[in-house]
């Protein structure tokens, strides 16, 4: 998935990330991304922890991170900062979410903007290391990021050591204790308990995880200040975003946008509806559907939360009228328990249940009691998991079930639909386990 064509339509301000990207359509190596922005500036003096200029400028600029979670990126670095022993850096650029491609686009256009923020969190913090993870089975990926890196060695630029790693790559891999999981031997399955890795990570450390767009973010606001970085979205979100758009589009890809963007502008950004739309799905897998009569809502946290909807991941699918959103839904559960850890019980067993239920509806099987059955099932995955996976789960399930209601209705007492019959429209992946943790 590319990025759509340039167009008029684009703004200064919504093209930071992707500035080098619209301005030449090619990837750029580091003499061109050194001719675009120079060298990396000085974050701080090496050892001493209460010089942060860059920290305190990401709290003024108001980043948040962009993996999905929105924390304040400058909460993180203070934390890990504070720690005790010397910090570590990880670049989360897993994106296992199968909806996304944002931080794939990020990484293979513009590589040397994420990696002049990881460097440049790594200084803010006194981290002396960072290792970049990234999913086994993307060779082009791994192999282009590991000429980047030797681009930067062979320059002398970084003084931290820069460590690229294929991790096995499974739907919860990329959480955050995964990584560090596996970057201290392990599995790359997430870890409930405390401690919390800005508290003990990597080798017991304070760790700093980001994904990759964060860092890249981070990496113009030291270059650019948070004033700069102010002048896009909207007061209590600033900033822009990456969003894969997908599904019933004329020109799907990742987009750059301002955060406060209605989503029906992001549609017609990438090519407009390619024909009448009922829903879409925001945030990705772990994220939830919503009616398109809602699309002129703002895409921020602020204006979707009263509809129990938020950004997310950076997704957003359009589902058109002739496809069936159970039918999606079904599909999406069934992968979603298939790559579950499986080390706890909502993971292991409820989920799976969940799943089959929702299966049942779609192909309009159901009992009488399928429907209390599966809000019931639902309603116990929440807050009771090992990690959030089956959090994002449930709250899939639920949108779905608000969203098509009137499909529930007919698959309840007619059962399927027409549109349940016709061939898929989300890209989903096989619901099966993961070949491997390590």
């Amino acid at each position: 998935m590319n990025a759509p064509a340039r167009t008029a339509t684009w703004h200064a301000t919504d093209t930071r990330l992707l500035s080098g990207w619209y301005a030449t359509g090619r990837p750029a190596d580091l003499t061109d991304h050194l001719r675009r922005y120079g060298t990396p500036p000085v974050t701080a003096a090496h050892g001493n922890r209460h010089a942060m200029p860059l920290i305190r400028a990401l709290e003024a600029a108001g980043l948040t991170g962009r993996g999905g979670a929105g924390f304040p990126t400058a909460r993180k670095l203070r934390a890990v900062a504070a720690g005790r022993g010397r910090p570590v850096v990880v670049v989360n650029a897993m994106e296992s979410e199968p909806a996304s491609r944002k931080d794939q686009f990020l990484l293979a256009v513009a590589p040397h903007l994420v990696l002049d923020g990881a460097v440049l969190a790594a200084e803010a913090v006194g981290a002396d290391t960072v290792h970049l993870c990234v999913p086994r089975g993307r060779s082009a990926q791994y192999w282009q990021l590991s000429r980047a890196m030797d681009e930067r060695r062979d320059a002398c630029l970084d003084e931290v050591s820069l460590r690229l790693h294929a991790l096995p790559h499974a739907y919860v891999s990329s959480e955050s204790t995964s990584l560090v999981r596996w970057l201290d031997g392990g599995e790359a399955r997430p870890l409930g308990a405390p401690p919390r890795s800005h508290e003990r990570g990597v080798g017991r450390r304070p760790t700093l995880v980001h994904n990759a767009e964060t860092l890249a973010h981070l990496a113009l606001v030291a270059r650019y200040g948070p004033g700069w970085f102010r002048q896009a979205g909207t007061a209590q979100e600033p900033g822009t975003t990456l969003v894969t758009v997908s599904g019933a589009v004329a020109a799907p890809g990742v987009l750059e946008v301002a955060l406060g963007t209605p989503l029906a502008t992001v549609l017609d950004r990438a090519g407009g509806p390619a024909e009448p739309l009922r829903a879409v799905l925001l945030g990705g897998f772990a994220g939830g559907w919503l009616p398109a009569r809602h699309l002129g809502i703002p895409l921020s946290r602020q204006a979707l939360a009263p509809l129990g909807a938020a950004p997310g991941a950076g997704v957003l699918v359009a589902l058109p009228r002739s496809a069936c959103g159970l039918t999606e839904t079904a599909r999406i559960l069934a992968y979603l328990a298939a790559q579950s850890a499986g080390q706890c019980g909502p993971c292991r067993f409820g989920l799976p249940a969940a799943a089959d239920d929702f299966a049942a509806l779609a192909a309009g099987q159901a009992d009488q009691l399928l429907l209390s059955r599966l809000r019931r099932r639902t309603g116990l995955l929440p807050d009771r998991g090992a990690c959030r996976h089956p959090d994002g789960a449930a709250r899939l399930a639920a949108s779905a079930l608000g969203c098509f209601a009137d499909d529930v209705e007919h698959h309840l007492t007619h059962g399927a639909c027409p549109a349940a019959h016709r061939p898929p429209r989300l890209p989903v992946p096989p619901a099966t386990p993961p070949e491997t943790w390590r």
